[in-house]
């Protein structure tokens, strides 16, 4: 058969398949491919009946259906798998032909990738992919990045395919080498934020003010028509009226154990390595690794005393309950603005320390639509960016500095009150304690400084130094001598 198709695509569990049926659906021809050769023909024989797709049953008869440059994508499993792919297609593909990593790749995997693949001739993507099952047949927020060269024989495929806002297409260049992975990560954390933060929402709604699940979907409801409005907050509020099979909510009948797939982990771990604070997306992590000690918990429950969480007074009394509610709304949206201040610092600094050039309005954009964490709040930070391009952090924005200063009060409340009534909020306290670090122009770590002079002789600065003046030292006890720091740093 003549070489015919425009792309093939190697993997085909759901999200594979929708990939592919989105690409014929815009006109593209495409070569579906699975390890498991069996999966092609039973794809072939139901999802794929009747479009333009053609099944290959081998990787050699893959790549001769491919028109030049010969574009090969891959969705499977994130590790070994994609290098064994890669080893596998090298030879059977020739110089300026791309192979293109869709699957929740490590971005410094991409950025090896990268280099590996270029030294062979060839051209490499690594590309973010959000928007689960629905987003990927209908359109999913995309995130490349790589070989530059390769993007403007990818461009039109995978901007065809991507979610559009206002006409607007939610996929663009990235960056080099794994600058697409790496914000897609970023991506991943965020949205581990925005589900503590939902989550922590709701338990004081619950367990506090008593709500019920009807209720809870009409609040949800309207949050999702201001400033809130999201996906994630309007599928909360879909849930809440998910009935069970004996008419009861099914929300009150799940496990409270939740898993996680990494890369909440990766973006901390990174987080860490640059030295940015995301405290609020550690703490989401965190989380989920408490709400899988079940078993420790129903345990320590029965031991480990605290104060009644109930919210009796203010939930008997309609205006200091809607009050209350409006409260944690508010709780709710500046926490979100603090998680999205850090993902953007952690960002910033991953583009100075890795050399890529980052279009942080054009990211904001990428996340309008298709993908887990779209919501209307992005538009803002597109703007925020738009007007200016080298803006340090979201918080000196003039509409987020607004916003956070009209949330600040039922903030503090929501979660002074949270603490008073043994409520766990997390995430939203490390996000008003960021703030409150953040704009503070002097912290204690002077004291700190001294601790460490103390006891490592790890040197200060004083307030009083020239810039560039030599670091200081003290002997604190009188008999220490002279020191020079030792080889630890704490």
């Amino acid at each position: 058969m003549e070489p015919q198709a425009d792309i093939a695509l190697i993997g085909l569990a759901v999200m594979g398949q929708n990939i592919i049926l989105n690409m014929n659906d815009h006109g593209f021809t495409v070569v579906a491919f699975n390890r498991t050769v069996e999966k092609v023909d039973h794809f072939m024989a139901n999802e794929a009946k009747g479009t333009k797709i053609i099944g290959a049953h081998s990787l050699a008869e893959m790549v001769s259906l491919l028109k030049k440059p010969r574009r090969v994508m891959m969705l499977v499993k994130a590790g070994a798998a994609v290098d064994e792919f890669i080893e596998h297609l090298l030879p059977l593909l020739e110089p300026g032909d791309i192979i293109i990593d869709g699957g929740n790749s490590l971005f410094t995997d991409t950025e090896r990738r990268v280099k590996y693949v270029e030294s062979k001739g060839l051209l490499y993507i690594g590309t973010g992919v959000s928007g689960g099952e629905e987003g990927a047949r209908h359109g999913p927020s995309i995130m490349p990045g790589g070989s530059p060269a390769a993007w403007p024989h990818v461009k039109n495929i995978f901007q065809s395919i991507a979610a559009k806002v206002d006409g607007a297409p939610c996929c663009d260049w990235v960056g080099e080498g794994g600058a697409g992975h790496y914000v897609k990560m970023v991506h991943n954390g965020i949205e581990y934020g925005d589900m503590q933060l939902i989550g922590e929402a709701y338990n004081i709604l619950r367990n506090g003010l008593g709500l019920g699940a009807p209720e809870l979907h009409d609040i949800f409801a309207e949050w999702n028509k201001g400033e809130l409005d999201s996906y994630l907050i309007e599928i909360t509020r879909d849930i809440f009226a998910f009935k069970d099979t004996d008419g009861t909510p099914l929300v009150d009948k799940i496990l409270d154990t939740a898993g996680q797939k990494g890369t909440g982990k990766w973006t901390i771990q990174n987080s860490a390595d640059l030295g940015i604070p995301i405290t609020l997306i550690a703490e989401a992590v965190y989380s989920r690794c408490v709400s899988a000690l079940k078993e420790e918990r129903v345990k320590a429950a029965k031991k480990l005393k605290g104060p009644r969480p109930a919210l009796t007074s203010i939930a008997a009394n309609p205006a200091k309950k809607k009050q209350c509610i409006a409260d944690i709304r508010d709780a709710l949206y500046a926490s979100k603005i603090i998680s999205y201040a850090q993902g953007y610092m952690l960002m910033r600094a991953a583009a100075a320390e890795y050399k890529w050039n980052l279009n942080y309005g054009g990211i904001a954009l990428m996340w309008r639509g298709g993908c887990i964490i779209r919501s209307r709040f992005l538009g803002k930070i597109k703007e925020a960016y738009d007007s200016n391009p080298k803006l340090v952090n979201l918080l000196l924005d003039n509409y987020f500095r607004g916003e956070i200063k009209r949330c600040q009060k039922g903030w503090r409340n929501t979660v002074a009150t949270a603490a008073k009534k043994g409520i766990p909020v997390p995430a939203f306290g490390t996000a008003l304690a960021f703030y409150d670090q953040y704009r503070s122009a002097v912290l204690p770590a002077n004291l700190l400084q001294a601790q460490r002079d103390y006891f490592g002789a790890h040197t200060y600065q004083r307030i009083d130094d020239a810039p560039g003046a030599a670091p200081h030292h003290t002997n604190w006890t009188g008999t220490g001598g002279t020191m020079s720091s030792s080889s630890y740093n704490v």
